[in-house]
């Protein structure tokens, strides 16, 4: 099966290969980013490497699909977004996503979830998208509430990063609440 690429007004979601190694590198080499990540900041290229491979591990055998964020206007890469823990036969996902700092608050997550959402639901066939978040990534939480997702609750003891079990909430759209969404546009 061929990588889907997405576009959106802004952004092209791409298949990420060993090109974006820098970009993906510069991304998760900074605290910021993977303090809510569940994994440790980078401090070598090669744990970008083996993240991308992952990623495309992951899509070969159906577990999970990870795109790159690519700006339009200058082809950077500033992100990743994807469905992690994909389960075609219950119907299900999980969304993940991180973006570069100098690109937050400029509604490029929402333009890739969006897209995202859209394809899982009409392409994919998926019934429930899902999203575990650390409860202190307020930012995180609020946006994917704005997008429709509910919180639905914690997750006691669910992520282990840097030595300390964290917990997390579980929050979740459902394709008739998506649907429903769609009809207001």
């Amino acid at each position: 099966m061929n990588f889907p690429i997405l576009e959106t007004k802004r952004l092209q979601l791409i298949k990420l290969t060993h090109r974006h190694v820098d970009s993906l590198f510069e991304i998760f080499s900074r605290d910021e980013v993977t303090r809510f990540y569940g994994t440790d900041r980078f401090t070598l290229p090669a744990e970008a490497m083996k993240l991308i491979d992952l990623f495309q591990k992951n899509y070969q055998d159906k577990r999970g699909i990870r795109w790159g964020i690519k700006l339009k206007e200058n082809q950077k890469i500033i992100g990743t977004i994807g469905l992690n823990n994909l389960q075609l036969k219950n119907k299900r996902a999980e969304i993940g996503y991180e973006l570069n700092p100098a690109y937050w608050r400029k509604g490029y997550a929402t333009e890739a979830i969006r897209e995202v959402l859209q394809f899982s639901f009409t392409q994919m066939d998926l019934y429930r998208i899902g999203a575990i978040v650390y409860p202190e990534n307020v930012a995180s939480v609020n946006l994917l509430q704005k997008m429709g997702f509910t919180k639905e609750g914690i997750l006691r003891g669910y992520m282990h990063q840097s030595n300390h079990i964290h917990d997390t909430y579980v929050l979740s759209i459902l394709k008739p609440e998506w649907e429903k969404s769609q009809e207001n546009k």
